[in-house]
């Protein structure tokens, strides 16, 4: 695996990848977005701000100071060539987790989550995916591709069983993915955020994986995203949604389709980047 590493690594992070249970990894692939791409340059731009943040986190009273966590830069991927690198993230994802890390993969486009959850899947047996997400995600295929940000929500629920896939914040689709995902998913739309909380109680056992598409924050909150949709959370709101995955046992996550050039002020890749530092802090 050959990886671009930045000088601009994330806040507190080091290059200790033996002893660091938590190791970031970005992935910066935007090759299938229908709208308006540029999510492969999020990884840099959340690194990059991510010096604006404390070091302390008030909601945990925890300090990155004290965590030993790596970044491992961006995995180099051959630019337009969707199925080698939907290969090559498999392989580089298949490879930390067997190496027991909880890895946390900087997006790039919600398709890079296919290729992570097949990984986590094959590491880790019975998994649940939590997709945090504006949009379902759940087309069989978009314009006859089987392989989009579109379709991988269906395409991860092949691999776990739609019965493990929990997607909540939803307030877009196809009638046709919406009707799919009520029959065979467990699909809770933004109105209805509140469901969360309970499900977390009984999913204490479980290996989980999240999915975190920006997008599921509304675009006051988080404009620089590739399919902006009004009528999300906010972002006090998210991370509260983070703050209880505590007693979770969380086994990997993705945060992806930041596109930073949509936003000069750089409020996306802070909420992005902020994001991360609660879920390093809160993995154990």
């Amino acid at each position: 695996m050959s990886f671009n590493l930045y000088k601009n690594s994330f806040l507190c992070s080091s290059n200790d990848y033996e002893n660091s249970k938590v190791v970031l990894a970005g992935i910066p692939m935007d090759f299938t977005v229908s709208f308006k791409p540029g999510s492969r340059f999020g990884p840099s731009k959340i690194r990059e701000v991510s010096v604006g943040l404390e070091e302390y986190s008030v909601y945990q009273d925890k300090n990155l100071f004290n965590k030993v966590f790596c970044d491992m830069g961006d995995l180099e991927l051959p630019f337009g060539n969707v199925g080698k690198c939907i290969d090559i993230i498999y392989e580089f994802a298949k490879k930390v987790f067997n190496d027991g890390k909880t890895p946390i993969f900087l997006g790039g486009e919600h398709l890079i989550s296919f290729p992570l959850i097949k990984a986590a899947k094959e590491i880790y047996g019975d998994l649940v995916v939590l997709h945090f997400d504006a949009h379902a995600d759940m087309r069989d295929d978009y314009l006859g591709e089987k392989f989009s940000h579109a379709t991988v929500m269906r395409r991860a629920g092949e691999v776990v069983g739609f019965n493990n896939l929990y997607q909540f914040g939803i307030r877009s689709g196809s009638e046709d993915e919406i009707s799919f995902a009520r029959e065979n998913s467990n699909i809770f739309f933004v109105y209805e955020i509140e469901n969360l909380f309970e499900i977390v109680k009984k999913l204490k056992n479980k290996k989980v994986y999240l999915s975190i598409d920006i997008d599921v924050v509304d675009p006051a909150f988080a404009p620089g995203t590739g399919t902006p949709e009004p009528g999300g959370l906010t972002s006090s709101q998210f991370l509260e949604i983070i703050l209880k995955m505590k007693d979770l046992s969380v086994v990997g996550v993705d945060v992806v389709e930041v596109s930073p050039y949509y936003d000069i002020s750089d409020r996306t890749s802070l909420l992005a980047a902020k994001i991360v530092r609660e879920l390093i802090l809160l993995i154990e």
